[in-house]
Formats: C-alpha cells, structure tokens, sequence
C-alpha cells in the first residue's frame, strides 16, 4: 500500500544497488523524500556494533549491510523521513551506536519463538506499544505482529524504545526529534 501511496502522490519509488558509494549518498539527499530500510534474510555481523560473534550467525550481506547502515546514517544526518522494518530497525539502531541481541534464542532465557513455524503473513505474537505516536497510529496498545527474526534491538542507540514483545525483545524503535 504505501507504495500505491507513493506513485500516486506523484512519486517514484527507487530501488537501491546494494552497493554504498558518496555519489549515491549525495544523490539520495538531494532526490528523495523518504527512505524505507526493509528486513531481508540476512543478519548484521556483530564487527558493526563493536562485538565478536558469541554464538549463531546466519547469512552475512556485507555490501548490503553498508550500504543500509550508510542510508540510515544519512537520513538522520539530513533529516530524511527513514521507516526501518525487521532488519531495517535493527540497522538504524547500530548506525547510531546502538547493539543487537546476536541469538535470541541463546541470549534470551525463556523468549518467545520469534522465528515463527507458521505462515509469516499471519500474526504469531503480541507487541506492547510504549509511546503514544504509536499508540495514536495503531489506536491500541497492544498489537499482534508476525516474526520472522532471531537477532533484534538490544541498545536502541539514539532510539526510544517504541514497542516490546512479551518476552522483552524491543520490536519497535522511534527517533522523537526526527521528522
């Protein structure tokens, strides 16, 4: 939908190599009014947040990683309205000195299943909402989310903590001061 959205207020989305450069960078200051940082099936390596990978690592997309973590740092920079999903939340919070929970299975006694069994296009657990932007926008507290993640949010760096699931593990982050 929010690409529909987009097209028909007269935009164009525009999808990314995931290669970083400073040309694209600059172009993408210059050019966009918004970015979306999407999840993918991959995971950050623990080097970016100043760890050593203490246990499970999944597939690592180093060129992509940098790019996205280039991106987020970018538009915060320059004020570009940025929405981060799944692993896209998790690279704004390390582009800003924040730091991931590497397994949440091994890290987290007693979590909850977050990389569901069952169709990912379907609810699988509950997510607390924490601040009143999002309390305003989904018009509830408590939402019902899928999950399809084993690392997530363990500092939020310049991010408040946004929403948290059952267990703990933060699902959703904002930056107050940006538009």
């Amino acid at each position: 939908h929010l690409v529909e959205k987009v097209v028909a207020s007269g935009g164009v989305p525009v999808l990314l190599p995931p290669v970083s450069s400073g040309d694209l960078l600059k172009w993408l200051v210059e050019s966009v009014d918004a970015v979306i940082i999407s999840g993918g099936a991959f995971d950050i390596h623990p080097r970016h947040y100043g760890q050593t990978q203490l246990n499970r690592l999944d597939r690592i997309e180093d060129e992509r990683t940098q790019l996205e973590l280039d991106l987020a740092r970018c538009c915060i920079d320059n004020g570009i309205p940025v929405l981060g999903i799944c692993g896209g939340m998790q690279v704004m919070a390390v582009a800003t000195g924040g730091s991931l929970i590497q397994d949440i299975s091994s890290q987290i006694s007693s979590s909850l299943e977050h990389e569901q069994p069952s169709d990912p296009s379907k609810p699988w657990h509950r997510v607390t909402l924490k601040t009143r932007e999002m309390k305003e926008i989904y018009q509830r507290e408590i939402i019902e989310v899928n999950s399809t993640h084993h690392q997530s949010v363990c500092d939020p760096g310049i991010f408040s903590i946004a929403g948290i699931a059952d267990d703990g593990v933060i699902e959703a982050i904002q930056y107050d001061d940006h538009p």
